[in-house]
């Protein structure tokens, strides 16, 4: 398994690891399932200042074929954190996994290579906002060094439940 760059063509195989989340869980926010046309406008917000990884797989068949046929296993990606300028260096991750890879390492490999792109992106902090429910991603980021800084009561719905919503943060560069 490897990462890069996330491609236009890989719209598809994002799309369909994202959906199911979407209309199945609450570990998304979004209420409808992205549009392939939606998916790739979302790519090309991710290919320059705010970039997403995927996790390419190079052993067998399992993933989702995206650019090049390769299969892809998962993404991850850095979005704007607030609006206001003095927010610019700090950003909020996503890491989504394709079900059947889940528990092999794959989210870990993800979140700790985009830290870096973080870094060299001269990005300061990382906010993570995970809902309280999802015990897989809050281990994630606790085992990727993330912190836990607050906690927002009854934030979202979704499938007729209040959920919390649990925040973490990464710092990069603590000196600075």
């Amino acid at each position: 398994m490897r990462t890069r760059l996330v491609e236009l063509d890989d719209a598809g195989a994002l799309m369909n690891i994202l959906n199911p989340e979407v209309v199945e869980t609450t570990v998304s926010f979004d209420l409808v399932p992205k549009s392939l046309e939606e998916q790739r406008q979302w790519i090309l917000l991710h290919q320059a200042t705010h970039p997403c990884l995927v996790a390419v797989n190079e052993e067998d068949e399992m993933g989702e074929r995206g650019a090049r046929g390769e299969r892809i296993l998962g993404f991850s990606s850095v979005s704007p954190f607030r609006e206001r300028p003095a927010y610019a260096t700090t950003v909020e991750n996503s890491v989504y996994v394709y079900r059947a890879a889940r528990n092999r390492g794959v989210g870990e490999v993800l979140l700790k290579e985009l830290l870096k792109t973080a870094n060299e992106s001269g990005f300061h902090s990382v906010i993570a906002r995970i809902v309280g429910e999802n015990a897989g991603s809050i281990r994630l980021h606790e085992k990727c060094g993330f912190t836990l800084v607050g906690t927002e009561i009854e934030v979202g719905r979704k499938h007729g439940r209040w959920l919390d919503v649990v925040e973490y943060q990464f710092v990069i560069n603590q000196s600075g």
